[in-house]
């Protein structure tokens, strides 16, 4: 049954009938180690996103990385909504995390609730976005030469400004040092205590949710999308080692640095400013996936506050860092799998 729209007089579609479409949209988004951590409740006239608190990492313990990936989902929904033809209405409604984790589902409130607008044909560069999200993913191997296509820096820029946050392009020698020397202090504070409860943890989630070639698995981080050995690469940020010596990597490494680091950054540190930046972020990867540029997403060192403090103090950044950023073209694809909708729900 669908209802009439009172200022078009066009029939408005019923969204439970448009379920699966809706949520096989928002579930491309990209989440830490591909967990996928969100759930739809969906109606005759709303879709409400939750939190999935089962599939939140210990090495994510305020759920910050968790927000992230669901408020990707939740750009990936509201992106849907326009494919639709209509304006999405939302509501952003959360709620205080207990004890530093996400209360029990019987108790959880939405993190948001999206509903139809007013009628707008989806313009074409939505439309562009909406075709690059099959092909989008987190890109972990080599680049190919050469800068960005003219103009996309600054239109990602505004896309992050259009969602809340800022996207800070680290354009010169001096701010990649200061970038760098801090990471690389960060990785050899790892490297040096392998046994920390800290290191055994992150090895045990890494090689909970690595896949090998022969996985069915919809979830995870599959062998193709990472290399058999950590990159270390020059101008190339530390990446986490998924292989873990294992020989499953799929993914070759090295190649020329990237053209563009960045850093997407929100003005608090809240939930809702962790939910603000996922939305920012995935509206970011579409936009560049439609011009064949991917991103190479760094999460592990944010996890710890005062290597995000000292990044935000070295860097003059204007708020909190939530996602460090390598762009670059990338002409091969080949993303990771993703669960069933009816899973979703």
């Amino acid at each position: 049954m669908t209802e009439t729209n009172s200022t078009t007089d066009h029939p408005v579609p019923n969204l439970a009938g448009q379920a699966a479409y809706l949520i096989e949209l928002a579930a491309r988004a990209p989440s830490l180690h591909n967990t996928q951590p969100w759930r739809f409740e969906v109606g005759e006239r709303a879709i409400e996103l939750y939190a999935d608190a089962r599939r939140q990492l210990r090495e994510d313990p305020a759920g910050r990385e968790l927000l992230i990936s669901c408020g990707a989902a939740l750009y990936g929904l509201r992106l849907g909504i326009r494919s639709l033809g209509y304006q999405p209405e939302m509501d952003t409604l959360g709620y205080q995390l207990e004890a530093g984790s996400f209360p029990p589902r019987a108790r959880q409130r939405p993190l948001a609730r999206v509903r139809l607008g007013r009628a707008a044909p989806m313009t074409s560069e939505e439309r562009k976005m909406l075709q690059a999200v099959p092909h989008r993913h987190t890109h972990r191997g080599p680049f190919e030469p050469g800068s960005l296509p003219a103009g996309l820096l600054t239109r990602l820029q505004d896309d992050v400004t259009a969602e809340g946050g800022t996207l800070v392009v680290i354009d010169t020698e001096a701010a990649y040092a200061r970038l760098a020397a801090i990471l690389a202090t960060w990785r050899r504070r790892q490297d040096l205590y392998p046994t920390s409860p800290a290191g055994i943890q992150s090895r045990a989630e890494t090689t909970q949710w690595t896949r090998d070639a022969r996985s069915l698995a919809r979830d995870g981080v599959p062998a193709h999308a990472f290399p058999a050995a950590r990159g270390r690469a020059t101008g190339r940020l530390p990446q986490r080692d998924f292989d873990l010596g294992r020989g499953w990597g799929l993914l070759p490494s090295g190649g020329p640095p990237a053209p563009v680091t960045a850093i997407l950054v929100t003005s608090g540190d809240h939930e809702e400013d962790w939910l603000r930046a996922g939305q920012a972020l995935q509206r970011l990867l579409l936009r560049a996936a439609s011009r064949w540029v991917f991103a190479n997403l760094q999460t592990e060192p944010l996890q710890a506050p005062a290597t995000r403090s000292l990044i935000q103090y070295s860097l003059a950044l204007p708020g909190w860092p939530q996602m460090l950023l390598q762009l670059g073209v990338a002409r091969a694809t080949h993303p990771t799998s993703r669960r069933l909708a009816a899973d979703l729900t």
